[in-house]
């Protein structure tokens, strides 16, 4: 994949970001920071709050305490169009009755952007799409439909890309080619991605980091092989995947800790956990 488009990322922070809906809490007190230019994946079941976080840094749902900030400048209040983020939704919101080339210059039209086309154009041929430029967007294959849906929020140039589940729509072989393929385009456009999935092989095989998400609060952050070889919380453990589990009283700690389970004394190596 060649292409001359580039964006530049930014870092997102999130500053004790509390959202509350009648009845409940969807996020708790949440603190995050995301360098520049990473694929960051936040990983976590339905209903533990990532779909929510993700739509208030969108601009699409007001938090009810907290900052958010991009690059540094706090964008907590400010309108989603006004904010340098694309979001990427599953369903892929492509209008029917537009062109593939139509549909990435959309947004440059509404802002007025000179040659929208020529800039559509290279955003197509970013995700290998621009021979298909004259179709309707029923006239393609989902993973096809889903790469026109990159090209038309990157097209803007954005600091922050969002992911929100987009390759759940996918069968098996192709959600894993465009894995492969999402992943070479972060890399080569140098933006920052955020890429919200409850799929645990997804996140592992595509994100630099991984924060897995429970209840409305990260239990665990880290590189996806830490996450996987140490987790510290039994429900980041069950999460990620087949884990052997016991409770039981520590009676020995130091280089080497025992617990008793079952009448039974059962030792590891500290540096091991």
């Amino acid at each position: 994949m060649a292409t001359d488009f580039v964006a530049q990322g930014q870092d997102l922070e999130l500053q004790g970001i509390r959202k509350e809906f009648p009845g409940f809490v969807a996020v708790d007190d949440l603190d995050l920071k995301i360098p520049a230019g990473e694929f960051f994946a936040l990983l976590g079941p339905s209903g533990c709050g990532k779909t929510t976080t993700l739509r208030m840094i969108a601009g699409l749902e007001s938090p009810s305490a907290g900052k958010i900030l991009l690059g540094g400048k706090d964008v907590t209040n400010t309108k989603p169009h006004e904010r340098p983020v694309n979001t990427v939704f599953q369903n892929y919101a492509l209008f029917p009755h537009m062109s593939v080339i139509e549909n990435v210059a959309f947004g440059l039209r509404q802002r007025k952007v000179a040659e929208p086309l020529v800039q559509a154009k290279q955003a197509l041929a970013m995700v290998e799409l621009e021979h298909l430029g004259e179709r309707k967007p029923q006239q393609l294959s989902g993973g096809q439909q889903q790469r026109v849906a990159l090209a038309r929020a990157m097209v803007n140039r954005p600091s922050l890309l969002l992911l929100d589940e987009p390759l759940g729509a996918l069968d098996l072989k192709l959600r894993r080619q465009m894995q492969i393929e999402l992943k070479a385009i972060q890399m080569e456009v140098g933006l920052t991605f955020l890429h919200v999935t409850h799929d645990q092989e997804e996140a592992m095989d595509m994100a630099d980091t991984v924060a897995v998400m429970n209840q409305g609060h990260i239990e665990q952050l880290g590189a996806p092989e830490a996450l996987y070889d140490r987790p510290r919380t039994a429900f980041v453990a069950k999460f990620l995947g087949q884990s052997n589990i016991f409770v039981g009283d520590v009676i020995d700690s130091g280089e080497v800790v025992s617990i008793s389970y079952n009448q039974t004394k059962l030792s590891a190596l500290a540096k091991a956990l």
